[in-house]
């Protein structure tokens, strides 16, 4: 997975001719509830390519491949809302500045769009390293869980072990005598009772 935003969060009027899909439809097509495209809607993440004559909402392929994109930061690399909120917006302003950049001549603001972009990719390099340590941290913290849990089964099976030997040898020791019960199993009260 990138980290290039699909597409700038104002996009322009739906290409003639391009299919446009319903919530329903949009939901089914990349694994999110209604609820979750609406709610991504609400906190600025997502705004449909338009809108029908019933004011529902209409979605076009690029609406669909930012989805993809924020299910993805949320999914698989664990992403707040929050921080993926953030890292759209310097990717939004990253498409401006470069289009900005092309149509300039003016060294001020070509470095001013140059700057503004460094502090975006400098913000986004800060999100990801947190991002990073708090993998390794989780990864350090299941490591020391597995091998605390190596240690009981360590112990475990030499207690087994260590009992199976014991009755080898109990087993080894009442075959020769004239005692062949085996071992674990209870004496008779019986027994017990005439030997007393």
């Amino acid at each position: 997975m990138t980290l290039t935003s699909p597409k700038p969060l104002d996009p322009p009027a739906a290409a003639a001719g391009e299919r446009l899909l319903k919530i329903q439809e949009v939901s089914e097509e990349v694994g999110l509830t209604s609820r979750s495209i609406r709610y991504y809607e609400e906190r600025g993440l997502l705004k449909p390519a338009a809108r029908s004559e019933g004011a529902y909402r209409l979605y076009d392929a690029d609406d669909i491949e930012r989805l993809r994109f924020i299910k993805g930061l949320r999914d698989d690399a664990g992403f707040s809302l929050a921080e993926i909120a953030q890292l759209l917006e310097d990717e939004t302003a990253r498409a401006r500045n470069r289009a900005r950049f092309r149509e300039s001549d003016d060294p001020a603001e070509r470095r001013a769009i140059v700057e503004d972009a460094l502090t975006r990719t400098d913000r986004q390099v800060e999100t990801l390293r947190a991002k990073v340590d708090r993998l390794e941290a989780m990864v350090a913290e299941a490591d020391a869980r597995r091998a605390h849990l190596t240690a009981h089964l360590a112990e475990i099976e030499a207690e087994v072990a260590g009992d199976l030997e014991r009755a080898a040898e109990r087993h080894a020791a009442a075959h020769a005598g004239a005692d062949h019960r085996h071992p674990g199993h209870a004496e008779p009260a019986t027994a017990k009772a005439s030997r007393s």
